[in-house]
């Protein structure tokens, strides 16, 4: 679907067809495992449905909520949940993260912004005992570093926890942040 639509509908290049997998669906569902179970989940800025719809599909047990402000791109979205049939367990929302007067357990994103822009996106919609799961890269070390103050002077804690869907791929780093 990806690489038919995603490249059609302008979500993805047509050069990222041959590591749709290692580099975005699995880098996606590493994250899975940092979920607690049944937990409500939101995806900032959706995109082509990336973590939300990967961590969706293996985790049935999870409520996810695909947050996306571009009409192309949440059309999209409601054509691929649709297609998947993960309706009854995927929402798509089109909106700004700003405008969405709802917590969730987990808040993730993947490649949105730096860090400081998602703690201002994403804090409002995390619950109390909840967290945000930023999938980060490279950048992770350096952003916390950079963001330490906004990170403490918000209540949070940062981490930096690498995590694998796969043996083959490489390991996905993520920023968790939690209340302190």
């Amino acid at each position: 679907m990806l690489a038919r639509e995603g490249i059609e509908w302008g979500l993805l290049g047509p050069r990222e067809v041959e590591r749709l997998w290692s580099r975005h669906i699995l880098n996606s569902a590493a994250i899975a495992e940092l979920i607690p179970l049944g937990a409500s989940v939101a995806d900032v800025g959706s995109g082509a449905g990336l973590p939300g719809i990967p961590v969706a599909l293996l985790r049935p047990d999870l409520h996810v909520t695909l947050i996306e402000p571009l009409l192309r791109r949440s059309n999209f979205l409601t054509h691929s949940v649709d297609d998947l049939g993960i309706t009854r367990q995927v929402a798509v929302r089109r909106d700004r993260a700003e405008q969405v007067r709802q917590t969730f357990d987990v808040v993730a994103s993947r490649a949105l912004a730096p860090l400081d822009r998602l703690i201002r996106w994403c804090l409002p919609l995390m619950n109390d005992d909840g967290q945000i799961l930023a999938i980060k890269g490279a950048s992770a070390q350096q952003e916390v570093a950079d963001h330490g103050r906004l990170i403490a002077d918000s209540g949070l804690t940062a981490d930096i926890v690498t995590v694998r869907a796969a043996p083959e791929v490489d390991p996905t780093t993520v920023i968790r942040l939690r209340l302190a």
